[in-house]
């Protein structure tokens, strides 16, 4: 499903497990309420999936989409 509107590229952190992700993402600013940007369900998708890798730790599998960071033990 796509909405009709200007895209614009946003940056998102996800904070799970020991990770943080920095992924870029893709919004929508819809024709019809330029309020806020607006996610397509793909890209919700993405964020849920970004966010479950993390929780797990999945350090290789997050490298690929974005950039990762590492809570250190003091």
């Amino acid at each position: 499903m796509e909405f009709d509107g200007k895209r614009v590229s946003e940056v998102r952190w996800i904070h799970a497990g020991p990770c943080v992700v920095r992924v870029e993402v893709e919004a929508v600013i819809p024709k019809d309420d330029s309020s806020e940007p607006c996610y397509e369900p793909e890209t919700v998708a993405f964020l849920r999936e970004v966010h479950e890798h993390a929780d797990a730790g999945d350090v290789e599998w997050l490298k690929r989409v974005g950039d990762v960071y590492l809570r250190l033990s003091a």
